[in-house]
Protein backbone atom coordinates (compact mmCIF):
# COMPACT_ATOMS: atom_id res chain seq x y z
CA UNK A 1 0.00 0.00 0.00
CA UNK A 2 0.98 3.47 -1.18
CA UNK A 3 1.24 6.61 1.51
CA UNK A 4 -0.87 8.26 -0.64
CA UNK A 5 -3.47 5.44 -0.45
CA UNK A 6 -3.17 5.65 2.88
CA UNK A 7 -4.25 9.08 2.98
CA UNK A 8 -6.93 8.44 1.03
CA UNK A 9 -8.35 6.18 3.17
CA UNK A 10 -7.53 7.91 6.08
CA UNK A 11 -9.71 11.22 4.83
CA UNK A 12 -12.49 9.24 4.73
CA UNK A 13 -12.92 8.84 8.87
CA UNK A 14 -14.93 12.05 9.43
CA UNK A 15 -17.67 10.87 7.01
CA UNK A 16 -17.58 7.35 8.22
CA UNK A 17 -18.27 8.37 12.07
CA UNK A 18 -20.83 10.53 11.13
CA UNK A 19 -22.77 7.77 9.10
CA UNK A 20 -21.52 4.99 11.91
CA UNK A 21 -23.36 7.60 14.40
CA UNK A 22 -26.39 7.98 12.31
CA UNK A 23 -26.79 4.15 11.92
CA UNK A 24 -26.11 3.38 16.13
CA UNK A 25 -27.13 6.24 17.64
CA UNK A 26 -24.16 5.79 20.50
CA UNK A 27 -21.05 7.17 20.46
CA UNK A 28 -18.85 4.32 21.22
CA UNK A 29 -20.99 1.67 19.35
CA UNK A 30 -19.85 4.36 16.29
CA UNK A 31 -16.27 4.15 17.12
CA UNK A 32 -16.13 0.50 17.68
CA UNK A 33 -18.01 0.00 13.92
CA UNK A 34 -15.68 2.75 12.62
CA UNK A 35 -12.64 1.04 13.23
CA UNK A 36 -13.77 -2.43 12.81
CA UNK A 37 -14.34 -0.43 9.28
CA UNK A 38 -10.55 0.47 9.10
CA UNK A 39 -9.28 -3.12 9.62
CA UNK A 40 -12.07 -4.49 7.06
CA UNK A 41 -10.98 -1.95 4.67
CA UNK A 42 -6.81 -2.36 5.33
CA UNK A 43 -7.07 -5.88 4.96
CA UNK A 44 -8.69 -5.80 1.87
CA UNK A 45 -7.14 -3.07 -0.14
CA UNK A 46 -5.80 -5.14 -2.50
CA UNK A 47 -9.68 -6.44 -3.53
CA UNK A 48 -11.05 -2.61 -4.27
CA UNK A 49 -8.66 -1.81 -6.80
CA UNK A 50 -9.60 1.28 -7.61
CA UNK A 51 -13.10 0.48 -9.08
CA UNK A 52 -15.04 3.39 -8.25
CA UNK A 53 -15.24 5.45 -5.19
CA UNK A 54 -12.69 4.71 -2.04
CA UNK A 55 -15.42 6.99 0.17
CA UNK A 56 -18.57 4.53 -1.53
CA UNK A 57 -16.32 0.99 -1.23
CA UNK A 58 -15.67 1.62 2.73
CA UNK A 59 -19.53 2.61 3.01
CA UNK A 60 -20.63 -0.57 1.71
CA UNK A 61 -18.06 -2.55 4.05
CA UNK A 62 -19.42 -0.96 7.51
CA UNK A 63 -22.84 -1.01 5.76
CA UNK A 64 -22.62 -4.67 5.71
CA UNK A 65 -20.45 -4.98 9.22
CA UNK A 66 -23.04 -3.36 10.75
CA UNK A 67 -26.43 -5.66 9.49
CA UNK A 68 -24.20 -8.63 10.04
CA UNK A 69 -23.88 -6.76 13.84
CA UNK A 70 -27.79 -6.19 13.71
CA UNK A 71 -28.34 -9.93 12.38
CA UNK A 72 -26.23 -11.01 15.41
CA UNK A 73 -27.59 -9.02 18.17
CA UNK A 74 -31.36 -10.13 17.24
CA UNK A 75 -30.18 -13.85 17.17
CA UNK A 76 -28.54 -13.56 20.84
CA UNK A 77 -31.77 -11.53 21.82
CA UNK A 78 -34.23 -14.35 20.65
CA UNK A 79 -31.77 -17.12 22.58
CA UNK A 80 -31.63 -14.69 26.29
CA UNK A 81 -34.50 -14.76 28.59
CA UNK A 82 -36.24 -11.70 28.93
CA UNK A 83 -35.35 -11.38 32.70
CA UNK A 84 -31.72 -11.71 31.09
CA UNK A 85 -31.85 -8.55 29.38
CA UNK A 86 -29.72 -6.00 30.88
CA UNK A 87 -30.40 -2.51 31.17
CA UNK A 88 -29.90 -0.15 28.25
CA UNK A 89 -27.51 2.23 28.15
CA UNK A 90 -27.96 5.87 28.89
CA UNK A 91 -26.65 8.22 27.08
CA UNK A 92 -25.36 11.22 28.54
CA UNK A 93 -27.01 14.57 26.89
CA UNK A 94 -26.12 17.59 29.02
CA UNK A 95 -23.94 18.65 26.43
CA UNK A 96 -25.95 18.27 23.38
CA UNK A 97 -28.01 21.17 22.16
CA UNK A 98 -31.81 20.73 22.18
CA UNK A 99 -32.32 20.88 18.26
CA UNK A 100 -29.73 17.86 18.17
CA UNK A 101 -30.99 16.09 20.68
CA UNK A 102 -34.18 16.20 18.69
CA UNK A 103 -32.55 15.36 15.19
CA UNK A 104 -30.97 12.43 16.66
CA UNK A 105 -34.00 10.58 17.98
CA UNK A 106 -35.89 11.37 15.41
CA UNK A 107 -33.29 10.19 13.11
CA UNK A 108 -33.03 7.18 15.58
CA UNK A 109 -36.91 6.99 14.83
CA UNK A 110 -36.49 6.11 10.97
CA UNK A 111 -36.89 2.87 10.14
CA UNK A 112 -32.88 1.01 9.55
CA UNK A 113 -33.35 1.53 5.64
CA UNK A 114 -34.85 4.91 5.81
CA UNK A 115 -32.21 5.79 8.05
CA UNK A 116 -29.41 4.90 6.13
CA UNK A 117 -30.38 5.76 2.74
CA UNK A 118 -30.68 9.48 4.55
CA UNK A 119 -27.34 9.48 5.88
CA UNK A 120 -25.70 8.64 3.07
CA UNK A 121 -27.43 11.33 0.14
CA UNK A 122 -28.42 13.92 2.59
CA UNK A 123 -25.66 14.01 5.30
CA UNK A 124 -22.67 12.52 2.88
CA UNK A 125 -23.39 13.34 -0.12
CA UNK A 126 -23.28 9.99 -2.21
CA UNK A 127 -25.17 10.17 -5.54
CA UNK A 128 -28.09 7.67 -5.34
CA UNK A 129 -26.19 5.36 -7.85
CA UNK A 130 -23.10 5.11 -5.18
CA UNK A 131 -26.23 4.75 -2.42
CA UNK A 132 -27.84 1.94 -4.53
CA UNK A 133 -24.16 0.11 -5.00
CA UNK A 134 -23.23 0.54 -1.22
CA UNK A 135 -26.84 -0.90 0.31
CA UNK A 136 -27.01 -3.41 -2.16
CA UNK A 137 -30.60 -1.91 -3.37
CA UNK A 138 -32.17 -1.08 -7.34
CA UNK A 139 -32.35 2.47 -7.89
CA UNK A 140 -36.12 3.12 -7.28
CA UNK A 141 -35.50 1.84 -3.98
CA UNK A 142 -32.88 4.54 -2.63
CA UNK A 143 -35.34 7.07 -4.41
CA UNK A 144 -38.35 6.14 -2.77
CA UNK A 145 -36.47 5.09 0.82
CA UNK A 146 -35.06 8.83 0.58
CA UNK A 147 -38.47 10.43 0.26
CA UNK A 148 -40.52 8.37 2.15
CA UNK A 149 -37.29 9.31 4.63
CA UNK A 150 -37.78 13.38 4.36
CA UNK A 151 -41.24 13.17 4.38
CA UNK A 152 -41.21 11.17 8.38
CA UNK A 153 -38.26 12.84 9.33
CA UNK A 154 -39.87 15.83 8.83
CA UNK A 155 -43.08 15.14 10.07
CA UNK A 156 -41.26 13.59 13.22
CA UNK A 157 -39.12 16.80 14.22
CA UNK A 158 -42.54 18.92 13.78
CA UNK A 159 -44.23 16.60 16.47
CA UNK A 160 -46.83 15.12 14.10
CA UNK A 161 -47.87 11.51 14.52
CA UNK A 162 -46.17 9.30 12.28
CA UNK A 163 -47.96 6.18 12.92
CA UNK A 164 -48.69 3.81 10.22
CA UNK A 165 -52.11 5.58 9.30
CA UNK A 166 -54.32 2.93 7.14
CA UNK A 167 -56.16 4.82 4.20
CA UNK A 168 -59.42 3.89 3.25
CA UNK A 169 -59.54 2.88 -0.65
CA UNK A 170 -63.46 3.38 -2.07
Amino acid sequence: MRPDDEALILACIPSLRRYARGLTGDPQRADDLVQDTLERAWSRYSRWQRRGELRAWMFGIMHNHFIDGVRANSRRVDQTAAGDLPDAPVRATQTDRLEVRDLERCLQALPAEQREVLLLVCVEDLSYQETAQILDVPLGTVMSRLSRAREKLSALMQGRDTSNRLHRVK
